[in-house]
């Protein structure tokens, strides 16, 4: 048991990568307080990983009261707080001609700044019980999509608040933070977003080697295990990086010549 008695909030945690932390996390012991914005799913998540080891609070987590909201809920519930998985986020296609400022903003306060916010509201309990922080980014962060250009510039600016964090806040209070940045994975909400691109019901059966050179996409679940690694003591004092979880390299790749 991995995370026995760790106490973990969980934004983003009604689907996809976070819903599967999130599961990964109670079958190593810990509790978990889910966060997310479809009621629904939110029962249906917690209720399957049983109301002793799980809770639900629906919030957008760019209300002004939303931080504080949920590390206090962390703390009736379960009594204390030892970690922070900051999932939740936008992905929503636009570039250089079509963001709008107002699209631009949205996109920074959920994937940039209400992390931020979260974190800050957490360190005292953090602090407390020397815990520690997971931020899920994306490849994205290095540069990019043409189409993806806010998506990208809100995960970039997540992974420099991550290795800032990772440093300062391990040294002056003892907690450690880290980032995953995820490649391509086949979430319940990837698969609806291509449909609606026009790609057909099954597209994640037959992509091009470039994209996949193992003939498919990753798992939530291949994530989450990145996930309860960097959640538990076994990682040790690590801290300020940034675990790139794709089956290519990004950087010095060798791209396919065309035939």
């Amino acid at each position: 048991m991995r995370l026995k008695d760790k106490v973990i909030l969980i934004t983003g945690a009604y689907t996809g990568i976070g819903k599967a932390i999130a599961q990964s996390c109670v079958k190593e012991g810990a509790k978990v307080v889910l966060n997310g914005l479809q009621e629904a799913l939110g029962e249906k998540v917690a209720a399957g990983l049983g109301a002793r080891c799980a809770v639900h609070r629906t919030i957008d987590i760019t209300e002004p009261h939303a931080p504080a909201y949920l590390v206090a809920e962390s703390i009736k519930v379960f009594g204390k707080l030892d970690a922070v998985v900051n999932n939740a986020a936008i992905v929503a296609s636009s570039n250089m001609v079509t963001t709008t400022m107002e699209f631009f903003q949205r996109i920074l306060a959920v994937n940039t700044l209400a992390p931020f916010a979260i974190i800050q509201a957490a360190l005292p309990h953090l602090s407390e019980s020397k815990g520690c922080v997971v931020n899920i980014g994306s490849i994205n962060a290095w540069s990019g999509e043409p189409n993806l250009l806010p998506y990208s510039i809100s995960k970039g600016a997540l992974m420099t608040m991550s290795r800032n964090l990772g440093d300062s806040l391990f040294r002056e209070h003892g907690v450690r933070v880290n980032q995953i940045n995820p490649g391509w994975v086949l979430t319940e909400n990837e698969k609806v977003n291509q449909n609606q691109q026009g790609m057909k019901d099954d597209w994640y059966k037959d992509l091009p080697d470039v994209f996949a050179p193992a003939q498919r996409i990753l798992e939530p679940k291949e994530i989450a295990s990145g996930a309860v690694y960097l959640l538990s003591d076994e990682c040790g004092p690590i801290s300020g990086q940034v675990l790139e979880l794709e089956q290519y390299p990004m950087i010095g790749r060798n791209m396919p010549k065309k035939q």
